[in-house]
């Protein structure tokens, strides 16, 4: 067995495998950036080296830099995690020359693999079901891609060659969009995988995404671990998976892991790796991919099989059997992944950067969070803005669903936009609770609907959480107080005047009137008084009843910020002054960026006019495009970005003018 293992990751996988490593008394060892310096990941370890840089191209992607690591600290494996080297046969090989164990596949299953049209014509070969598909040459003009597309038929997706983790894939409804859908679906692919190499492949619609677990050994065995579900999707990238899938019965699992076993197989697989699948609405699956990795949705089979996968890879990478008893697996139970982003899912799921000031989960029984970052962490736009994946193991389906909306519910996770709320709101569907899942719920189910009514419950108690922060800072001052400390805390000497403060909730601002009584307050919210009765106070916990329902909600102080947390969760306020900033100013006619990231393409000009929906500015984040386009009619009258400068939220990027107050013509050509 390996004495030390060099993990060649960041993050909460960097975590996950640290965790088995210890367990097996084998030492850890961690690669870190420069905005990584302080990351749990690197706290954990046990030895550490310094790849300095922040972009993933200048550190985590550098198998050269990343190999000298290993070498520096004496290892003699490295696991790659997932993302990254994961999947780089260049990087399997270059271990191997450097006497350092790989802890996957070979180079050459990687490769054949990482080629998508490769694979196709390898699972051909071993008689797994395809879906249509064509390569799309190099250099194809408009009228080639559309008889391309011809042949697949629409709808289609074009999917990059090299591609992986949902990047560089676009679906095609409209022929009159497949030109520019090819082109930006090369620029991602070559920005995230440096291979602009694309093909088309048929779009079911209305299926479902099934994937199946794979091990295999040096001894020849291959084994399956059953199947998951990750049909929940946006933007191609699984936001929910499960295990087992509520649509497979025992008849199309054995057809699924025979079919997944024989891809392995095929390929002489040594590892974990995954074989997905699509599953279309009259029950035949089609082979979509393999993943020659272990997955970021691998808990839901760990806690559906009681196998700890990542030890397998590590007894397997040492030359070691896999046992017998795997080809007689039994599933228990269910369980439920889902995939925390740092993420503002009412402006379109754009990645989200800044302070965690709190980031908590409540722990319960059956539930698993792997996560790496924590109250303080900093989520920059340098790597993928997942915070955790929170998983929830129980007896059933549906237990399994209400106890995870539960926890998540009951989560805090302040100082940057999440999708908590999207997330519960999908466990409590009754789509989702009926098992009708299928990769276009988020299509078929409005994101901010579900958001709301993720966030329901707290919204309906809002007024008496916000009443009791409210009361509590009020106590607080008392509590502090010099002198008169007996005085009732907001005493004012004229009654007619209440004491007010102003709490911001989600950039909200609040005004809450409070009048002290001889025994408890009255309430008011923006100057219309609640029902409350205030039954005990203190800084700590405030005990009210309003409307009728009684509740202990406790308060928590951390500077500025308050944490109120009662049944129905935790709603973070902010106490700020009352009165606007006056440097808060944008220039009428601004387009702010909407989220941080890089300026890759600028094609607004002073002067230039433009017509509702022209492209102005295309913004990259996370290896994804947003596009900044005009919204009406207008006349550049400033630019202020560079193609390839960086820029923050909110930062002004374009300035326009109505064409009529300019005094340039509409329509005419701008300089």
């Amino acid at each position: 067995m390996f004495e030390l293992v060099l993990i060649a990751n960041r993050g909460e996988i960097a975590r996950r495998v640290a965790r088995t490593c210890r367990d097996m008394g084998i030492g850890v060892g961690v690669v870190y950036s420069d905005p990584d310096a302080g990351a749990p990941h690197v706290q954990d370890a046990d030895l550490a080296v310094r790849l300095p840089g922040a972009s993933a191209a200048e550190t985590y992607l550098d198998a050269g830099l990343v190999i000298d690591a290993a070498r520096r600290m004496g290892a003699d494996a490295v696991h790659p995690g997932y993302g990254f080297l994961a999947e780089h046969a260049g990087f399997a090989q270059a271990c191997a020359e450097a006497g350092l164990t790989f802890i996957g596949p070979s180079p050459d299953a990687i490769r054949r693999m990482g080629s998508k049209t490769g694979a196709k014509r390898t699972m051909a070969e071993a008689g797994v079901p395809l879906p249509p598909s064509v390569e799309v040459p190099d250099g194809a003009g408009p009228g080639e891609l559309a008889e391309l597309a011809m042949v697949v038929g629409h709808p289609l997706l074009v999917k990059a060659s090299a591609g992986g983790g949902g990047k560089a894939m676009r679906i095609v409804h409209d022929p009159a969009t497949l030109a520019e859908d090819v082109a930006a679906c090369r620029r991602e692919a070559l920005g995230a995988f440096g291979d602009d190499t694309v093909f088309f492949e048929r779009y079911l619609l209305g299926a479902r995404h099934i994937e199946v677990q794979v091990f295999g050994d040096r001894h020849g065995q291959v084994f399956h671990l059953g199947e998951r579900e990750c049909s929940v999707q946006r933007r191609y990238q699984k936001v929910l998976e499960e295990a087992p899938s509520p649509a497979v019965g025992p008849e199309l699992r054995e057809a699924l892991g025979a079919a997944a076993v024989a891809a392995a197989k095929a390929i002489d697989y040594v590892g974990a790796g995954t074989v997905e699948f699509l599953l279309d609405r009259d029950g035949h699956f089609y082979f979509l991919e393999m993943n020659t990795r272990l997955q970021v949705e691998h808990p839901v089979t760990e806690m559906v099989t009681g196998l700890d996968l990542v030890r397998l890879q590590l007894l397997v990478a040492a030359g070691e059997r896999l046992p017998d008893e795997l080809a007689d697996l039994r599933i228990d139970g269910h369980a439920i992944e889902v995939r925390l982003y740092a993420e503002d899912v009412e402006a379109g799921f754009l990645p989200a950067t800044g302070r965690l000031s709190r980031f908590t989960v409540p722990e319960r029984p059956g539930l698993r969070v792997d996560t790496g970052v924590g109250s303080g962490s900093e989520v920059t736009i340098h790597y993928d803005p997942m915070l955790a994946k929170v998983v929830c193991h129980r007896a059933s389906r549906s237990e399994a669903a209400v106890a995870l909306s539960s926890a998540l519910q009951h989560s805090c996770i302040d100082g940057v936009s999440s999708n908590r709320d999207l997330l519960v709101g999908i466990l409590r569907h009754p789509d989702y609770r009926a098992g009708r899942t299928t990769t276009e719920f988020l299509a078929e189910h409005d994101p901010g609907e579900l958001s709301e009514l993720g966030r329901r419950h707290l919204r309906r108690a809002r007024p008496a959480y916000l009443a009791a922060a409210g009361i509590a800072v009020l106590e607080r001052g008392r509590a502090r107080a010099r002198v008169l400390s007996s005085v009732p805390a907001g005493f004012r000497s004229t009654p007619s005047a209440p004491h007010e403060l102003v709490l911001e909730s989600g950039g909200t601002p609040v005004a809450v009137q409070l009048r002290p009584l001889r025994r408890g307050y009255q309430v008011g919210l923006d100057g219309e008084a609640i029902d409350v009765l205030v039954h005990s106070a203190s800084p700590e916990l405030v005990e009210l009843t309003l409307q009728g329902v009684h509740r202990a909600l406790t308060v928590e102080f951390d500077g500025d910020r308050l944490y109120v947390t009662g049944p129905e969760g935790v709603l973070p306020l902010s106490l700020r002054g009352r009165f606007a900033d006056p440097e808060a100013h944008v220039e009428a006619g601004s387009l702010v960026a909407p989220m941080p990231g890089t300026a890759v393409r600028v094609s607004a000009q002073v002067g230039a006019v433009v017509a509702a929906g022209d492209p102005l500015v295309v913004l990259e984040a996370m290896k994804m495009e947003h596009t900044i386009i005009a919204p009406a009619p207008a006349v550049v009258t400033a630019v202020h970005v560079g193609a390839g400068e960086q820029v923050d939220t909110g930062q002004v990027l374009v300035v326009l003018e109505d064409p009529d107050d300019s005094g340039v013509p509409a329509g005419t050509e701008g300089s």
